[in-house]
């Protein structure tokens, strides 16, 4: 199983943390929402639950529970920006197609 991360969205995790003071990591999961059925989830980690699986990268721990992780195998995570706007930015082998606005995907 892989999981990676850009440098760019390593060092933004990063400096979450640092602001935040607190935390095991983020967590990165997914939800049943939108046009197209999946949605990405991210959200910080204060304890482990009994089915996560931790991804430790360039120290930065990410999490993902076994539910998610069928649809997020060999995920990369980016930071991006472009023009005004900035976020993360998913790349997912297991994606077959996303809605419009790019908010959720199906696989």
């Amino acid at each position: 199983m892989s999981v990676t991360m850009t440098p760019a969205a390593n060092e933004r995790v990063k400096s979450f943390m640092a602001n935040r003071g607190k935390g095991l990591g983020l967590r990165l999961g997914i939800k049943t929402t939108g046009c197209s059925g999946l949605a990405y989830v991210l959200e910080f980690v204060d304890d482990l639950n009994e089915d996560d699986q931790l991804f430790s990268i360039d120290d930065v721990n990410i999490i993902i529970d076994t539910k998610s992780l069928v649809y997020l195998e060999g995920i990369e995570l980016d930071f991006v920006k472009e023009g005004l706007n900035e976020g993360f930015k998913f790349t997912n082998p297991n994606a077959k197609g996303e809605c419009g606005c790019g908010e959720s995907f199906n696989v």
